[in-house]
């Protein structure tokens, strides 16, 4: 099987032999993040999981971006934002439903033996490695938050 870098590679030469400007675009911005943090001082070639890792911030900041969009009154630059963002999002793992990301949040705060909302440190460890690249992490938190607050 070939590996993240090798599909992106892949995938950009098909996206520029079909003259597809927005994936092209994209998946040039995934390289050359993916360049950058390889040649930070003590870095080192990343794996598949570096790879998601460096594609979910870029997930991250194309979502602040269309926020402020949006906020700005400025939709056609959101939707761009979008759109980029689903490219983004093929490179990942199917991303959990709500419904999963409640039952992971759950058992992870069984596991913990979490509590209350200060639990809420320890339960985002736990989660946080298991959920890499399947949810957000605004999303997870904003999960784990939820749940602790039924607790009480």
């Amino acid at each position: 099987m070939a590996t993240l870098k090798e599909r992106i590679d892949a995938d950009l030469k098909d996206a520029m032999r079909s003259k597809n400007e927005l994936r092209t675009t994209v998946i040039r911005a995934i390289k050359s993040a993916v360049k950058y943090k390889e040649v930070e001082p003590g870095a080192s070639v990343l794996d598949d999981a570096g790879v998601m890792s460096v594609i979910t911030g870029l997930i991250k900041k194309g979502r602040d971006s269309a926020d402020q969009f949006k906020a700005a009154n400025r939709p056609e630059l959101a939707e761009k934002e979008e759109a980029e963002i689903a490219v983004l999002q093929s490179y990942l793992p199917q991303q959990l439903t709500p419904d999963e990301l409640v039952a992971a949040v759950q058992a992870a705060i069984t596991e913990v033996g979490a509590k209350s909302a200060k639990d809420m440190g320890a339960v985002m460890k736990n989660l946080t490695p298991k959920l890499q690249g399947k949810a957000e992490g605004r999303a997870i938190s904003e999960a784990v938050k939820a749940q602790l607050a039924k607790l009480g």
